[in-house]
């Protein structure tokens, strides 16, 4: 687990490495066909995700020590999925193919 800045969530979040990728993913795919059957008897995205038992919010935050109440938030904190901190700024780049950053605007350095 490393801290770092998530693009999306506008904020530093626990990011898993992937041997904790690998634990979790299941138990999020899971979590995200859990609210779809509850969907389907009528209720609300809200409602539903609140019923569901969600082991894969429920493992990021045993492994993270953060609570996260929506399983697609945690699809996209995974280590791999950023690239290297930027140079001169900082934040990681957007994807580990990113050749500048998107905060500061500088070339990615060699």
């Amino acid at each position: 687990m490393k801290s770092m800045w998530c693009w999306r969530c506008k904020m530093d979040l626990p990011m898993l490495d992937e041997d904790e990728w690998r634990r979790v993913e299941p138990l999020l795919s899971m979590d995200i066909e859990r609210i779809k059957a509850y969907r389907e008897h009528g209720a609300s995205l809200e409602e539903a995700a609140r019923m569901a038992r969600l082991e894969g919010c429920t493992e990021y935050e045993r492994i993270t020590g953060f609570h996260e109440e929506n399983p697609n938030a945690i699809w996209h904190h995974r280590v791999a999925l950023y690239g290297p901190p930027c140079a001169y700024c900082g934040k990681p780049l957007r994807t580990p193919e990113a050749r500048h950053c998107a905060v500061c605007g500088r070339n990615r350095a060699s």
